[in-house]
């Protein structure tokens, strides 16, 4: 029998979850983006060349750090640097009084948010250990949508009385705080003498690309989840500037509409979860994709308030079925022996496609510049077709999975 996990360190993990997320919500998905497109009059383009370019420098720094973090041991060093870097410029966006030092500011913050994840991800196997992985990951995951919300309610305020300004302080602080359980009641449990080689962990990103060639299927797959992630993380990060400039919400109306979008993610995610093991994953997978095409769809057409409204909820819930199903279907097309090195590509797919997405919105913008709010429908329309495209795609995809569903591994 194994011996119980001890729970603090499990309960700092997660709450590290929470921590951070409280800084994607309210500075990726809401006061940055506002700040620059509506505070400083700049242009959505570059919002997304600040965006587009940390999440390039993140995805060239994933092999190092993966390495680092598997050669060594070594995680709550870096997680702890990476972290407070990004605490200390997202605080200093609150000071800046320039547009150029804001952007800056962000792609630093940015970069060292996302760059601890690949820390924060392999503490787990450490953390979990005597308890069932998935349930300590589920623990963190729930706990992230608490930290939205509750991160959107406690900042509200400081907004309230002193302008977007005024967010980017009180959000480094909660960052932080709910950050140190994890940096003080953490330790290295697998600390190995290994040294770390920049040409071995390419020459290995490498190889692994190379083999993954011979499962067809599952690469058709991984370029599936780049495309409609192309579509998730643009919402993500843009759906605030159209609340608020298409559809005229204030700053109050949109934190309720992502209150919303987060809760409905959370039930979307429990029930398709459910669903998964009733009806397969493939079928789920439709009707994730389906989901987003009502999302989409809905916004573009939206005349006023009202039917935006329903927007919400639909990406939210296909948001957080994206993730659910995305994962299922990974493991159920990979070989055992394969699967720490797709989810190392098909996490690179997330970040390329946080790179391409939100340029590609900024490219229709700034094309469209000279309309009033038909460039920003036009963006959506484009995030559209990508999803229509997507659909094309796993449709191919489920065909040959129903020729090959006998056997238990696709190549």
């Amino acid at each position: 029998m194994k011996p119980a996990t001890p729970a603090l360190p499990v309960h700092s993990w997660a709450l590290y979850d929470f921590a951070n997320t409280i800084f994607s919500m309210n500075v990726i998905s809401l006061y940055f983006a506002l700040w620059v497109t509506v505070d400083q009059g700049g242009a959505d383009i570059l919002y997304s060349v600040a965006l587009s370019g940390s999440m390039l420098a993140v995805a060239l720094s994933v092999p190092v750090f993966g390495a680092v973090s598997d050669k060594t041991g070594r995680r709550r060093g870096p997680l702890t640097v990476l972290t407070l870097i990004s605490v200390a410029c997202t605080a200093a966006i609150g000071f800046a009084d320039h547009l150029f030092a804001g952007l800056v500011l962000f792609g630093i913050a940015n970069y060292c948010y996302q760059s601890a994840l690949v820390f924060y991800n392999g503490m787990l196997p450490g953390v979990a250990r005597g308890r069932s992985i998935g349930t300590v990951s589920g623990y963190g995951v729930a706990l992230g949508y608490l930290g939205s919300i509750a991160g959107l309610m406690l900042v509200k305020p400081f907004v309230e009385s002193g302008g977007r300004m005024a967010a980017f302080f009180p959000t480094a602080v909660l960052y932080l705080i709910f950050s140190i359980p994890c940096f003080l009641f953490i330790k290295d449990v697998d600390l190995k003498a290994g040294k770390v080689k920049l040409a071995e962990a390419l020459a290995t990103l490498k190889r692994t690309f190379a083999e993954a060639k011979q499962y067809k299927n599952l690469l058709h797959f991984v370029l599936i989840h780049f495309l409609i992630l192309d579509v998730v993380n643009t919402i993500v990060a843009f759906m605030s500037v159209y609340a608020n400039k298409v559809i005229g919400f204030s700053d109050s109306q949109i934190t309720k509409f992502l209150i919303t979008s987060t809760v409905a993610a959370m039930l979307g995610s429990w029930f398709i979860g459910l669903l998964v093991k009733k009806k397969g994953s493939v079928a789920c997978y439709w009707m994730v994709l389906w989901l987003w095409v009502a999302a989409l769809g809905l916004a573009i057409i939206s005349p006023s308030e009202t039917l935006f409204w329903c927007v919400g909820p639909l990406a939210g819930a296909g948001m957080g079925g994206v993730w659910v199903v995305s994962r299922t279907l990974l493991i159920e097309l990979c070989p055992p022996e394969k699967i720490g090195e797709f989810f190392g590509i098909y996490g690179l797919a997330g970040k390329m496609a946080s790179i391409l997405g939100p340029l590609l919105w900024g490219s229709v913008v700034w094309i469209f510049q000279e309309t009033a709010t038909f460039k920003y429908r036009a963006a959506v329309g484009t995030l559209l077709l990508i999803t229509f495209g997507t659909l094309f795609s796993f449709r191919s995809l489920s065909r040959r999975l129903k020729i090959y569903e006998s056997v238990p591994r696709n190549k």
